[in-house]
């Protein structure tokens, strides 16, 4: 690996040693490459946020974003950080903002807030591919790879890394120089246009526009359509509440577990959504028919791309005239309006973004096994994402496995009411 440092990258390499608490060693000699593993997030918020604002990366790569999830959720089930950051000449080149979890009873290397971030990945700055290549690559992670292991609080079984984009930014992500495989979910996006209105009918036949004009009214029928982002925290929230509340009842009906169900999920948007470092980046919107929200959104941009996250819709009456389709009309009208370029669906399969997208990403995952132990649940790892993707793939065993998962839903959905009825 010496070898493979020394041809690849600049001509010293130097490793900070694993105190308790980590602070960013003193700036090396010139040349030199630094390496510096920090397991508490507020000593690393410095030397982080000042990179993210001239990195290369995604909205979910950003220390808000990542610190209120591992206040919430992380740091309540045991997740420990391991942000690791790579500096030459006192220049910050990268940073992978990665974790240790328990697993099942062994312990995963991923990305920190994985589940909950639709795209994993590092910030690099912009010339970063430029000045490491593959096998310079390759080193330094074994190189992070052998000090995480070296700290007795950061070993790992597992590495698990999923959900990487092919390029982070305009250059190809490292990452993917590691043997990696498609992951189940593509992505999807679109470059928005200069005006609605052009963007529109670029995108939608004039028979689509005249159907959705025609529910437009029918819905206008039941009550006057406003599409309202809330100013005041207290109408942030209870528009958040009302979409947690909606989202609840269509993961019943799918038959999948409630996401904001899981310990510390609810808390965690409330504080997205509420918090002032990541207010400016989050939009909270909804669409009103007369005095109900028929629809609502939580958002988030971040450098031109909107960002839609999460989304629900009133299932009464109203649903029959698709208020999450007019819903989405008003978020790509706001996002050009807010001079965003690309309006991004993320990850999901679902039909509405093949519709609109005219870019579609294939997301990787690299799994590894560290350990005796993590070799079997590697293998189930890439087994159980062989077999996702491929029932995915296939539209036949998709159907019939998204019918079988309704009914599963149902029947526990009224095995539990008559538990709580008895």
């Amino acid at each position: 690996m010496a070898q493979a440092l020394e041809a690849h990258l600049p001509p010293a390499i130097e490793t900070d040693g694993p105190p308790a608490a980590r602070d960013a060693a003193p700036a090396g000699r010139p040349g030199e490459l630094r390496i510096t593993i920090y397991t508490d997030l507020a000593a690393a918020a410095p030397i982080w946020r000042a990179f993210e604002g001239e990195a290369e990366g995604t909205v979910f790569q950003t220390y808000a974003w990542l610190s209120l999830w591992q206040r919430h959720i992380g740091g309540p089930r045991g997740v420990r950080p391991a942000i690791a950051v790579v500096e030459h000449a006192g220049a910050t080149l990268a940073l992978f903002a990665l974790a240790v979890e328990p697993s099942r009873g062994a312990r995963e290397l991923t990305w920190l807030g994985s589940a909950l971030c639709d795209y994993n990945g590092p910030l690099l700055a912009r010339d970063f591919c430029l000045r490491i290549d593959e096998v310079g690559f390759r080193a330094l992670w074994e190189e992070i790879l052998r000090r995480l292991q070296a700290d007795a609080r950061l070993g790992f079984d597992l590495v698990h890394l999923s959900k990487m984009p092919e390029r982070i930014g305009a250059q190809p992500n490292p990452f993917l120089y590691l043997p990696c495989a498609a992951n189940p979910s593509g992505a999807y996006l679109t470059a928005l246009g200069a005006d609605w209105d052009s963007f529109y009918c670029a995108k939608r036949s004039s028979a689509t526009r005249r159907r959705d004009r025609t529910k437009r009214k029918r819905m206008a029928d039941l009550g006057a359509l406003r599409f309202v982002t809330p100013a005041e925290e207290s109408g942030t929230l209870a528009a958040l509440d009302t979409l947690m509340a909606q989202k609840a009842r269509s993961f019943a009906r799918m038959g999948v577990p409630n996401l904001f169900a899981q310990p510390g999920h609810a808390a965690f948007y409330r504080a997205l959504a509420t918090d002032p470092a990541t207010r400016p980046i989050v939009h909270v919107s909804r669409l009103d028919v007369g005095e109900r929200p028929a629809a609502v959104n939580l958002g988030l941009l971040h450098r031109g791309r909107y960002y839609h996250l999460l989304a629900s819709y009133d299932d009464g009456d109203v649903s029959r005239f698709g208020p999450g389709a007019a819903h989405l009309h008003e978020l790509m009208r706001y996002a050009i309006a807010r001079g965003c370029r690309v309006f991004d669906f993320t990850i999901g399969d679902e039909r509405y973004k093949r519709e609109w997208c005219d870019t579609e990403m294939t997301l990787y995952d690299h799994i590894a096994a560290a350990t005796a132990r993590g070799t079997l649940m590697a293998g189930l790892r890439r087994a159980g994402r062989w077999l996702k993707r491929w029932i995915k793939q296939t539209p036949v065993l998709w159907a019939s496995a998204t019918r079988i998962r309704r009914i599963l839903g149902l029947l526990r959905a009224r095995h539990d009411a008559q538990g709580r009825a008895g």
